[in-house]
């Protein structure tokens, strides 16, 4: 999706939850919604977008025309399928920015006046929520500006050997792989970075200082976990760690460590340094398999977490 042709119809306001939106000329934003709207407050569904795409789609359904702010939308969109962006993508609509926090939401049917008066409602699969990041005002008419959350990921193999060109870096070019496939399946925008260094713990703390300034989303690290002489990783990496997440390599060192005792022998850790999430791998091939099995399980969860949505999808 581009921005191309994507423009406000129509901006709408209510001021009681659950009841239809009328439009108005325009609304105002601050950094808790829209001013006068009763969905404005310290929380993450902020501010409601619907595409006119979706209400269209439904008139034909329900037989009726469906007036813009019937579904309680406080910006009714064209050009632009909302309901296929992701939480963190963001919009830009002159002064204002608005990021993605929630896509759709619980339908409370009867109980909503919305379902009452127009018999059904679109917004729980394909309208959106928005947090207000920049304030100004809105219009119909306003162009929109989409862009896509791009989630940084950086992968960072550790070997004398393979820096030295004497051996392949394998488990390295494994996590791209995996984490390729995993935000693949999200749909989620994303750029991985990777880099090959020799067991050198100043040049990996640089490494790490640089990630965490420049932003990365996800650090991957592979090797140096185990007890040997040259093992320095997670040495290294927890000094610069604000929170560490013990639960996650806890499991992993319980569960193949049952079968394969060997296991435990890793001192692999994982934590929140900035706003970067820090996975510490071994360096073999069926280890990455194992550990980003498990910590995929969390990631999603944990990357809304890290920047405040209290989402449980």
């Amino acid at each position: 999706m581009t921005d191309q042709d994507i423009t406000v119809v129509s901006v709408n306001v209510s001021k009681e939850k659950g009841t239809i939106k009328k439009p108005v000329p325009s609304i105002s934003l601050n950094n808790l919604g829209v001013e006068g709207d009763a969905h404005s407050g310290p929380w993450h569904r902020q501010v409601s977008l619907l595409a006119e795409e979706s209400i269209t789609k439904f008139s034909g359904v329900a037989g009726r025309k469906i007036n813009y702010g019937e579904f309680a939308e406080n910006i009714t969109t064209k050009g632009i399928a909302v309901h296929l962006t992701n939480p963190l993508d963001r919009f830009t609509i002159g002064d204002v920015e608005l990021e993605v926090t929630q896509i759709g939401k619980t339908c409370h049917g009867t109980s909503c006046n919305i379902f009452k008066e127009v018999g059904n409602c679109v917004m729980p699969k394909e309208g959106i929520f928005c947090r207000v990041l920049s304030p100004g005002n809105i219009k119909a008419g306003d162009t929109i500006q989409y862009a896509p959350r791009i989630f940084k990921v950086l992968v960072i193999t550790l070997s004398d050997r393979a820096s030295a060109g004497d051996y392949e870096d394998r488990s390295g070019p494994v996590i791209g792989d995996r984490v390729q496939e995993y935000f693949d399946s999200l749909k989620w925008k994303y750029a991985i970075s990777r880099q090959l260094i020799p067991d050198d713990a100043d040049m990996l703390r640089k490494i790490l200082v640089q990630a965490k300034a420049g932003k990365t989303d996800i650090i991957f690290t592979t090797g140096g976990t185990g007890i040997g002489p040259r093992d320095f990783t997670p040495d290294v990496v927890k000094p610069l760690l604000d929170k560490e997440i013990p639960g996650i390599m806890e499991l992993i060192r319980f569960r193949y460590g049952q079968e394969k005792p060997n296991a435990l022998l890793t001192r692999a850790i994982a934590g929140v340094m900035g706003n970067s999430l820090v996975y510490t791998l071994p360096g073999s091939v069926k280890a990455v398999e194992e550990y980003t099995t498990e910590i995929f399980k969390t990631l999603k969860h944990s990357i809304y977490m890290l920047n405040g949505l209290d989402l449980h999808g």
